[in-house]
């Protein structure tokens, strides 16, 4: 009987020591890109107002107003990627 008591005391002597917490590392997506860049502008070159132009000029005119406007959106967009392209 005293001899079945040991083992039931060192396993309970083992018990009352609590066990390293374990960290587990989960991947976390995050967005490249923040949530506040801007939406794209309106562009006046659309298809349907390019068709619609009256002539050759208005044609020009619109397509000279929304290339600025598509130039100055892509370096913007080259910009905010660049910090993406350099994460491993």
């Amino acid at each position: 009987m005293r001899l079945a008591l040991i083992p039931c005391l060192l396993l309970a002597g083992c018990a009352h020591k609590q066990a390293p917490p374990i960290e587990i590392k989960v991947p976390v997506p995050v967005p490249c890109v923040s949530a506040d860049f801007p939406k794209p502008p309106t562009y006046p070159d659309t298809r349907e107002a390019l068709r619609q132009a009256p002539d050759q000029a208005e044609f020009v005119r619109l397509l000279a107003a929304g290339w600025p406007l598509r130039e100055a959106r892509l370096k913007a967009l080259e910009a905010a990627l660049e910090p993406c392209r350099k994460t491993p």
